[in-house]
């Protein structure tokens, strides 16, 4: 007994050790908390093995007793396989193949959304002309700017967007530079954090009259991590974010998670919200999260559950075979700031699509309140390759485009940068139809940008303005021409150029229909079509 009770205290010690440094919450919907129970059993039946057959594990150079040996592992070996399949077992009948309904409406979307209405004319001194990469560089170059702090610190990559009293930032802490920077400087704590506005590329470093104590980048107890786990042992957490209150005050904000089975369909129930100066922290539900939090949903799981969404609106196995009404998120999102709060944008597409959208949804990222807005057009990545069409000899990369309303109209806006990450210029592509894209010098501004643009596009088709005609269909053509499905017809030996988005008939259209169509007049040998009435 006295044996067996070592033992124990060993495996406890080894436990205590691994838990220290893994953190798995103690959550029976946590895959960790598994891994860790598993281990336990493994190093408890080693030592009760070895203890068993100790005296007797040779004799003369000879392995005897090796049933003996072995039964304990067995046993322990076979507990931690069973409790594994046991999982795997609960986690397949939870699954979409027969729960696709709840997965489908893990998130609400309001599939009502009318973009002009809600999406207010932009204001370019609100909107967030650089992405995160970006920001990095120029927070990086605040920081190479401090030759005191510059040794003995690092930046964070955190670079969370925010609202922050009506201007739009993204906001990182300072680490410590490595773990001998830490036991030099842990007395005064992390001295502050950098914010660059996402507007103006404005880039300040902000110092704190008491240091942040706890931070990712510390040891032992001042870990982050580790105080939210002794200070939280059950809950599971989400994505850890930077932000700062309305007086500049730095906390860290925790989405608290609530899993289905074993790891499955992880719901937001709330934040944990973190100073990192003191230590202290406090749990909010959903609905009493102060208002100045921007980020209580990561774009991760956000796409994640507006997918279920999309796949599985006619069941599990529609989404595999038949794929009626199945659509997905594109690859790629950005952020939207509006009424105070940071929206996520990013495009719906069918997974049959000819690199076209079918519309875009926002995100609340602190609410999780999602919209879905029916405003078909290019899917972003071929708008991004068109905007980098334009200087393709300057070799610049398109960031991932926001979506604007202007004049009425919904417009990707791209900014285009160089290899060094910095912003070179501005580009403004038409949804509807991508081929239509102006670029400008950053250096001239936003607002010349979009004058340009404005000035290079027809301005809206009027009636007064077109010619008004109809045309008796004699030979009809189609053509991709990247990504976008264009029409070719010809009549009485004219040649017209007609795209999809102009009318949902043009597909069914066919020798000897008539067309009655708006153009403006040209020279050109091809008409292109503004309008099919």
């Amino acid at each position: 007994m006295i044996k067996r009770i070592i033992n124990i205290v060993i495996t406890l010690i080894l436990g205590a050790i691994l838990y220290y440094f893994t953190l798995p919450a103690i959550n029976l919907n946590n895959i960790g908390f598994y891994f860790f129970i598993g281990f336990l059993i493994i190093i408890f039946t080693l030592l009760e093995s070895i203890e068993r057959n100790k005296t007797v594990l040779f004799r003369k150079g000879k392995l005897i007793n090796a049933n003996s040996l072995s039964e304990p592992l067995i046993y322990g070996f076979g507990a931690v396989f069973g409790v594994f399949i046991i999982i795997m077992v609960v986690n397949f009948i939870c699954s979409p193949i027969f729960n696709a309904k709840s997965y489908q409406t893990r998130i609400s979307v309001n599939e009502n959304g009318n973009f002009t209405e809600d999406i207010h004319e932009v204001d370019f001194s609100q909107l967030p002309l650089l992405d995160k990469a970006s920001s990095q560089v120029l927070g990086d170059r605040v920081m190479g700017q401090m030759s005191e702090l510059v040794s003995q610190y690092k930046v964070s990559d955190l670079y969370t967007q925010i609202n922050y009293n009506n201007s739009i930032l993204r906001v990182t802490p300072l680490e410590y530079a490595d773990e001998i920077k830490w036991f030099t400087n842990r007395k005064s704590g992390i001295v502050g954090y950098i914010t660059v506005d996402s507007v103006t590329g404005e880039s300040n470093l902000v110092r704190l009259e008491k240091g942040m104590k706890y931070s990712t980048s510390a040891m032992f107890n001042e870990k982050l991590e580790r105080k939210l786990r002794f200070d939280y042992p059950t809950t599971n957490f989400g994505r850890i974010s930077f932000e700062i209150d309305n007086e500049g005050k730095p906390y860290y904000i925790i989405p608290t998670i609530k899993y289905t089975a074993v790891g499955l369909k992880a719901k937001v129930t709330g934040v944990i919200i973190f100073d990192p100066i003191t230590g202290e922290s406090k749990k909010y539900k959903n609905e009493d999260i102060p208002t100045w939090v921007d980020i209580a949903y990561s774009a991760s799981l956000i796409i994640e559950q507006v997918d279920d969404w999309g796949t599985y609106k006619n069941g599990f196995f529609n989404s595999i075979f038949g794929q009626k009404n199945v659509v997905n998120t594109t690859e790629g999102y950005n952020y939207l700031a509006m009424n105070d709060d940071v929206y996520l944008y990013t495009g719906i597409t069918s997974v049959v699509s000819d690199e076209s959208n079918l519309g875009f949804i926002l995100t609340n990222m602190r609410t999780g309140e999602t919209t879905y807005y029916n405003v078909p057009g290019a899917e972003e990545y071929s708008a991004m390759s068109s905007a980098e069409g334009q200087v393709q000899d300057m070799g610049y990369k398109s960031t991932f485009p926001l979506l604007i309303n202007l004049n009425g109209k919904p417009t990707y806006l791209v900014s285009l940068k160089d290899s060094s990450g910095l912003v070179k210029m501005y580009g403004f592509v038409d949804v509807k139809d991508y081929q239509k894209v102006v670029v400008t010098d950053s250096s001239k501004g936003i607002i010349t940008a979009k004058d340009n643009y404005l000035a290079s596009t027809k301005k809206e088709a009027q009636d007064d303005e077109l010619v008004i005609e109809e045309i008796k269909v004699e030979n009809i053509n189609t053509a991709i021409i990247n990504g976008y499905t264009n029409y070719y017809v010809t009549s009485a030996s004219k040649k017209y150029k007609m795209s999809i988005s102009l009318s949902d008939n043009l597909p069914f259209t066919k020798v000897g229909d008539t067309i009655k169509i708006g153009y403006y007049e040209t020279d050109n040998s091809i008409i292109e079509v503004e309008r099919i009435y």
